[in-house]
């Protein structure tokens, strides 16, 4: 693991990489050896980078945001973290003139493309009980894309920024966010994203497929769902595929 420079953004403490396997299993390692609140690691390249349900997630050296953020100040809903790392990136792609929106639960879209993933990870939970940290990871296409997804440059991009550039403009998104109460910020994560209100197809693990109507998302994180014999399902782990937007 090459080290291209560390600095310090308030309480926010970045190191960038030019190389290395997965920076979310780098900041696990570091977590688990002591570092501090609000550690992050950015990398040019990722060998092993993967996303959710362990796909893999890999793009060109330097084109691309790929980080990891950790987190000591661990909320009861953990899904809170990666809603707030998905909301100030969906943010600082719209200063870049980029219409991104969510996809529930952690994927960033423009249009039906993605644009973004984000995959969390807690550290095992400790002798007290707690959870003592939880790292936060995204891939943000910039300047790349691989087929069927999206890139900032791709979608029109306002002004061109680096993966640098579009971590440090994260930042105090992410503490603005985190300042807000569990309603306040369940409110604006919902009011971001275009699954509500669509008709979906939602993918179990089980294989079961649920078709209906996506209603709202519950504090928990739970996605709610009216399907066609107006049965209502709460949704905790699925894919989702947006059949038709909300303004249909």
């Amino acid at each position: 693991m090459d080290h291209l420079n560390a600095n310090q953004s308030g309480h926010w403490h970045v190191t960038s990489v030019t190389e290395t396997g997965s920076t979310n299993a780098d900041l696990l390692a570091q977590g688990a050896a002591g570092a501090p609140d609000r550690t992050v690691l950015r990398a040019d390249y990722q060998s092993a980078g993967r996303g959710r349900l362990d796909r893999t997630w890999e793009a060109p050296r330097g084109v691309n945001l790929l980080v990891s953020l950790l987190f000591r100040e661990v909320p009861s809903r953990l899904h809170v973290l990666t809603q707030v790392v998905a909301l100030a990136a969906t943010q600082v792609a719209r200063d870049c003139g980029v219409p991104a929106v969510l996809k529930w639960p952690n994927d960033i879209l423009v249009g039906t493309q993605k644009l973004a993933g984000i995959l969390a990870q807690a550290a095992p939970v400790g002798p007290d009980g707690k959870i003592p940290f939880v790292v936060v990871g995204i891939g943000c296409n910039l300047g790349w894309a691989p087929p069927d997804a999206a890139s900032l440059a791709s979608s029109g991009w306002s002004r061109e920024i680096t993966p640098d550039e579009f971590l440090k403009a994260m930042l105090p998104e992410i503490d603005r966010l985190l300042a807000l109460t569990d309603e306040e910020m369940n409110a604006e994560y919902v009011s971001q994203l275009a699954t509500i209100g669509s008709r979906v197809r939602v993918e179990m693990p089980t294989g079961e497929d649920i078709v209906g109507r996506a209603m709202s998302v519950e504090l928990d994180g739970r996605l709610v769902v009216l399907d066609d014999c107006a049965v209502t399902h709460r949704i905790d782990t699925a894919d989702v595929v947006h059949l038709r937007p909300a303004s249909d």
